[in-house]
């Protein structure tokens, strides 16, 4: 793994060896029915590789939120389910995480079997990384498998913890992430632009901070822009404010004019006098917003805009929504973007969330390179900062 160096799969002995895999199966559920399945199907070129090579394969994952307590509601069973359609093999369930059930059946695995542990949230002790919880998961196996790029920013049980007992080594999934992420980040093809969206500039200040000294052009949609056009003297009307990140937005244009970075915030914008869907919408210039109306998404002469230095890039990170999408009318900013980067023919980075759904849903996803499978995750990554499942793995 270029960037840094972590062991993969492929590095170890895994044959004949009980490997705990740490997968992201956090699955929509309704009435028991997997809704979609996307990140089981990714998780599978591991499990693919390690009952391949003869390891005794044990998943676990998270589910929902059951609040550290045995809620059925959130059971792995259907995930269980699916494997075994994907796989065409069974996949054992365990009734339990760490208790008699999950030992028998983990003690009982012969080479190439799949054996899935119920919800590791079942147990408080997984999001508090409880020493003596990812003591008696390690104890399951010999080595530490993580694959759950989603979970990597945070430091609980199964994703940290547990490799302070075992050899830990990534999977596929966490491998393409760094791989990827990494060369962006640290070695890009340019004119590299970074295209930032969402509610709030406190949410990528660390973003922005980051990027600001790599880009060649920054490019600032969303409710965050609004800050950005205040500071800059516009009046924003009743739009989205951080009041207190206005001198923060300041420092950063002026951050960047001294870098030669080009720093692109919205020309114009689609503005309504309530937060709600309407067709009865209209478009303002950026510095003509009428008091009580607010910004809602991003103007077509801003598309145009934008589009143009998305035309020129050779790498695209996109991170967050140009509008409110969820808003059919105040959709089409975020759209137009995931067209334009689709198009580019650039190496394009979607950074999970928002973004991700928005190009999965618009029908582009072929046409990215690489969609991150983490949110939170991708945004700390963006930020450079070190993520703790993947700084606990064992490096080359």
């Amino acid at each position: 793994m270029s960037g840094l160096g972590k062991k993969t799969v492929e590095d170890i002995e895994v044959k004949g060896k009980r490997c705990i895999v740490r997968c992201d199966f956090n699955v929509p559920v309704k009435d028991g029915v997997i809704t979609d399945d996307k990140r089981i199907r990714e998780a599978l070129k591991t499990v693919k590789y390690l009952k391949e090579n003869g390891a005794k394969i044990i998943l676990c994952s998270h589910m929902g939120r059951p609040k550290g307590e045995f809620n059925m509601k959130y059971s792995l069973a259907p995930v269980a389910e699916r494997i075994s359609e994907l796989m065409g093999c069974e996949v054992v369930m365990a009734k339990d995480v760490i208790g008699e059930d999950a030992k028998a059946k983990a003690a009982a695995l012969k080479d190439g079997d799949i054996l899935l542990l119920e919800n590791l949230r079942f147990h408080k002790e997984e999001e508090k990384n409880a020493p003596e919880f990812a003591k008696e998961l390690a104890s399951f196996a010999d080595i530490y498998v993580n694959d759950a790029f989603g979970t990597a920013h945070r430091a609980h049980a199964s994703t940290a913890g547990i490799a302070d007992y075992l050899p830990a080594v990534c999977g596929y999934l966490i491998q393409k992430e760094i791989d990827i992420m990494g060369k962006a980040l640290n070695d890009p093809a340019r004119p590299f632009v970074a295209i930032l969206g969402g509610a709030k500039v406190s949410d990528k200040i660390g973003v922005i901070e980051n990027l600001i000294d790599k880009v060649d052009s920054l490019v600032i949609g969303g409710g965050m822009a609004y800050t950005f056009l205040k500071a800059k003297g516009y009046n924003i009307g009743t739009s989205l404010l951080e009041e207190d990140k206005i001198e923060l937005a300041k420092s950063l244009m002026e951050k960047a004019a001294t870098k030669n970075v080009n720093l692109l915030l919205p020309i114009d914008t689609a503005i309504n006098d309530k937060f709600e869907n309407t067709d009865n919408f209209s478009v303002v210039d950026a510095d003509k917003m009428p008091d009580g109306f607010m910004g809602l998404d991003i103007g077509p002469k801003s598309v145009e805009l934008f589009s143009e230095t998305i035309k020129n890039a050779e790498t695209v990170v996109w991170n967050g929504p140009m509008g409110v999408f969820e808003f059919e009318a105040f959709a089409a900013g975020t759209k137009a973007i995931a067209k334009a980067v689709a198009e580019s023919g650039a190496i394009s980075i979607i950074g999970g969330g928002d973004s991700a759904a928005a190009v999965e849903q618009l029908g582009y996803a072929d046409k990215m390179t690489h969609i991150s499978t983490g949110g939170g995750a991708s945004l700390e990554f963006l930020e450079g900062l070190e993520l703790p499942g993947i700084a606990a793995l064992n490096d080359k």
